[in-house]
């Protein structure tokens, strides 16, 4: 008898439901444990990262979408639309923020993750959305290679992680 996959979807989060902010914070806690925090390289006290999270629902050019496995957030991405008055960039988003818990690697949620966001995006009206990634995060920078996206620089000095400066990696995608 084979077992059955758990259940997995992404969507955008306009509120807070049930557990979801006690979710989203112990998803971002293990994502940054494992490395793949997005400026945090360790996790910060939980009042700060609720604050953090309940912040970003806050602000009108910032879109949240988790991924679930189970019903349960097991990580996120956010799409961030350029400012009204900057007409020069009205065409362009970024993608970013997107991480996954380690515990739910593997479901196909990080790519299915990004392409939601790219989905809203395009609905938005974006010709273009860009991203960046520290060289450290492999399965990340595979999957955007995979969906698409072109590497178009490097940044030798991207961050400083326990000592030593890490190689960053700037990509953009025509949608």
């Amino acid at each position: 008898m084979s077992v059955k996959a758990p259940p997995v979807s992404v969507e955008r989060l306009r509120k807070f439901k049930a557990t979801d902010l006690h979710d989203l914070c112990d998803a971002t806690e293990t994502a940054i444990r494992d490395g793949g925090g997005f400026g945090w390289l360790k996790p910060p006290p939980r009042e700060t990262m609720e604050t953090y999270w309940r912040g970003v629902l806050l602000v009108p050019e910032r879109q949240l979408f988790v991924a679930r496995l189970d019903g349960t957030i097991a990580g996120s991405a956010q799409l961030w639309l350029p400012p009204k008055n900057n007409e020069a960039s009205a065409n362009s988003g970024n993608v970013t923020t997107v991480f996954l818990a380690p515990w739910a690697r593997g479901h196909g949620l990080a790519a299915l993750l990004v392409q939601t966001v790219e989905a809203a995006a395009k609905e938005e009206g974006l010709k273009v959305l860009n991203l960046d990634v520290r060289e450290t995060q492999k399965r990340a920078i595979e999957i955007y290679d995979q969906l698409g996206y072109q590497r178009w620089g490097t940044h030798p000095k991207y961050v400083c992680a326990e000592g030593r400066w890490l190689t960053g990696y700037y990509y953009f995608k025509d949608l």
